[in-house]
């Protein structure tokens, strides 16, 4: 699914692009929207959250790995955004992430035990630095970059079960940071933006079990997200 997102962005970005370039059209829409010093706008997108595993003892054996299933997930937030010149803007992009990860538990006979469903929902705030290019026609490609944090409704931090009781543990707050492309499209009456954006944890996520020789956690050295966010915004 995450494969799929991907190419159909990566396509509607370069049909787009390809057809504001080579166009005869020179009209300009909307030529003013980007001297505001302040604007506003929402999103709509999908996600796809993943986890990386690093281990206490490396086996060097794909049968002691937790196998994660990733499943897409809905996006929908708010953008404020701040001109800092012509060429880069600040933006603020908090929003709700709905999300599903499965973990499949090696040397377990059990589905019960082997399988922990991981359902979250972030209030995910990231403050961007985006970097434009020149205006084309009615198309201007960037990059964003910077820091994020979130907030996990869903934690189970606090819990006092753990795995052996069917309990799988994340703490509530993460941070992270993020990379990512996107072409802002300017319209008769909006602007319309794809974008995708990679998000990576910086800090351990993984609240272990009381038993420090847990089958589920004792061999975890760390566990970190990471995602995949596909946003259309419109300003």
């Amino acid at each position: 699914m995450k494969k799929l997102f991907f190419v159909l962005t990566l396509s509607l970005l370069a049909h787009t692009a390809s057809a504001q370039l080579f166009s005869k059209e020179r009209l300009a829409n909307l030529e003013n929207f980007d001297e505001r010093f302040l604007s506003y706008g929402y999103f709509l997108g999908f996600n796809s959250y993943d986890f990386n595993f690093d281990y206490i003892n490396e086996l060097g054996d794909q049968n002691t790995d937790i196998l994660v299933e990733s499943q897409a997930g809905f996006n929908v937030g708010l953008v404020g955004d701040m001109r800092i010149s012509k060429y880069i803007n600040l933006r603020l992009e908090p929003g709700l992430y709905f999300t599903q990860r499965n973990l499949r538990f090696p040397n377990f006979e059990e589905e019960v035990d082997a399988l922990r469903e991981v359902k979250s929902t972030y209030i995910h705030v990231p403050l961007l630095v985006k970097f434009s290019t020149k205006r084309l026609n009615n198309i201007k490609p960037f990059v964003v970059a910077g820091l994020s944090t979130s907030l996990n409704l869903s934690s189970s931090e606090d819990n006092p079960e753990d795995n052996s009781q069917g309990q799988f543990r994340m703490t509530k707050t993460t941070s992270y940071y993020e990379l990512g492309f996107g072409i802002d499209l300017y319209l008769y009456w909006f602007k319309f933006t794809p974008s995708v954006r990679g998000v990576f944890a910086l800090s351990d996520e993984l609240v272990r079990d009381d038993d420090p020789n847990s089958p589920w956690t004792g061999n975890i050295e760390s566990m970190s997200s990471r995602g995949l966010f596909i946003n259309f915004t419109f300003q």
